[in-house]
């Protein structure tokens, strides 16, 4: 029995104004003068006890407003792409068998959907199944997902949660593929595996193409 049984019978941030912060500073340095004409030069005695030097022009200290990372990171998670696994391809088989996966996911672990499906033809048996995406998780180009079988004509398979796990190696090489049932060759086997479990990709791909965006670009 092949390895795939199917056991058949934003915002930018702020900048000053020069006009304004010119005016604010003649009305500051203005007020500083006339207060220190009035009580004989205290306002550098209180200006040193505060622990600041007072300029040596006489004129006040004003502080630049500060960056303003956050609408920065706003902006860069407004660019980011959702994290998907997309694309359709045949596995490498030696034996001749005709097994092939489909993957439409996209979104994060906890909020993932899309669908998937594959098929196994050999010359003694075939089966496929198709399903809804209830987890992704992704990281550089791999991604693991998992989803319920909605549609199969293999007994015991339709309700039953299957993984896939998908290395996107990129152009001009051909990318790798596991599933949750590499252990056991039969995906009715385990009836209840978690959200985003899988195998290591073990599998590689003939014709086709596997595309992961991830959920950490870096």
């Amino acid at each position: 029995m092949s390895r795939f049984s199917l056991r058949m019978p934003a915002t930018t941030p702020t900048r000053v104004r020069m006009g304004a912060l010119g005016a604010a500073l003649l009305l500051t340095a203005g007020a500083a003068g006339a207060a220190a004409a009035s009580d004989g030069g205290g306002t550098d005695d209180r200006t040193r006890r505060a622990g600041q030097a007072a300029p040596a022009d006489g004129s006040a200290s004003v502080p630049l407003p500060a960056a303003q990372p956050a609408a920065h990171g706003a902006r860069q998670a407004a660019e980011q792409p959702e994290p998907s696994l997309t694309g359709a391809a045949k596995l490498s088989r030696p034996d001749g068998d005709d097994v092939r996966f489909f993957f439409d996911a996209h979104g994060e672990p906890d909020a993932a959907r899309g669908t998937f499906g594959f098929r196994h033809v050999s010359a003694n048996e075939r089966g496929f199944a198709e399903g809804r995406i209830d987890c992704l998780a992704s990281g550089g180009k791999v991604a693991v997902a998992t989803g319920i079988v909605t549609r199969t004509d293999v007994p015991g398979l339709k309700g039953l949660r299957v993984g896939f796990t998908v290395h996107d190696k990129g152009p001009g090489k051909p990318d790798r593929l596991g599933y949750s049932w590499a252990g056991t060759n039969d995906p009715t086997v385990t009836k209840d595996l978690p959200p985003c479990v899988s195998s290591a990709p073990f599998e590689t791909v003939e014709r086709g193409d596997f595309t992961v965006i991830s959920m950490d670009p870096r």
